[in-house]
């Protein structure tokens, strides 16, 4: 489908926010490498993310660099010039910090962790290219209520209001803390990847502002989620604090509301292809803010 923009007319791949919900085969390559390409994954490892859309990593950091990372986390919480930035993000009931964006610039131990040949160069492997960091944060998750995050492609929402042409942009969460399949950990719908769900209804302006707390535009239909879950079925990843879950940009997922008293505490990278850098949003007014959805498309390199 083409659309209007202020320089004449660019095919959008993956329509949404329309009259309906809009089912669309991926246009795009899902490992981007050639096969042999260097890389911390083996083959097998590229085959099953190819296949499910993502891989677990039981050894992404050691604990040494948990503990490194989880108290430059609490230190961050405690800022209070961070907690009043519009970078963090608190639960609406408890009022607890649930999120904090752009963490590697806002920390330079993240930094450091963003440039790690372990992370960075998995996503050169898959992504077959220079990246950026198209968004980070820390997700803190807290015991005792933090609400969870419902089902949603990370794509849409990047296609729709970051500009994002291709996907071509794979995301990693580090477990901080223990990942259990009792305090609200991320569920993933395997092969998902491959079906572009566009959502029905319109962008409401600074969505972001809601959607942060709360999804809302971009959100799939109950009868679309049932098609998918029955096609794919559903898997909950748990881990040991040090953990990683790569996933595919595409990968229908989301997470349950934390009740137990453990904190679910992630930090949450998202690398995009320098090829694939976002334009002008697919389906919003405006674009996101830059914490959000990154303008800064400078490489990754190691520290």
């Amino acid at each position: 489908m083409a659309i209007a923009t202020g320089t004449g007319l660019r095919n959008d791949l993956y329509p949404s926010r329309g009259g309906t919900e809009v089912m669309t085969p991926r246009r795009d390559p899902v490992v981007w490498s050639a096969p042999g390409a260097p890389g911390p994954l083996l083959p097998a490892e590229l085959a099953s993310y190819e296949r499910d859309g993502f891989i677990p990593v039981e050894d992404q950091i050691t604990d040494d660099e948990v503990a490194l990372y989880r108290t430059e986390m609490e230190r961050l919480i405690a800022d209070p010039a961070i907690r009043a930035d519009e970078r963090a993000i608190v639960e609406p009931k408890s009022e607890k910090v649930r999120s904090i964006f752009e963490v590697h610039k806002l920390s330079s131990v993240f930094d450091a962790l963003v440039r790690d040949e372990r992370v960075v160069g998995r996503a050169r492997q898959i992504l077959g290219s220079d990246v950026y960091v198209h968004q980070s944060r820390i997700n803190v998750k807290p015991g005792f209520g933090a609400s969870g995050f419902y089902w949603h492609s990370d794509f849409e929402t990047w296609h729709a209001e970051d500009g994002m042409p291709h996907m071509r942009a794979v995301s990693v969460s580090i477990a901080l803390t223990e990942n259990r399949d009792t305090n609200g950990g991320l569920m993933i719908m395997p092969g998902s990847h491959r079906t572009f769900l566009g959502c029905a209804g319109e962008t409401p302006a600074d969505n972001y502002k809601r959607s942060l707390r709360m999804q809302v535009a971009g959100t799939p239909s109950d009868a679309a989620l049932t098609g998918l879950a029955d096609e794919h079925g559903i898997r909950l990843f748990t881990g040991r604090a040090g953990s990683a879950t790569w996933f595919d940009c595409n990968c229908m997922h989301g997470s349950g509301d934390n009740i137990t008293p453990y904190a679910r505490s992630n930090v949450f990278i998202v690398f995009n292809s320098v090829e694939n850098a976002a334009e002008e949003p697919f389906a919003a007014p405006v674009r996101r803010p830059e914490f959000i959805g990154a303008r800064d498309f400078t490489p990754v390199r190691p520290g």
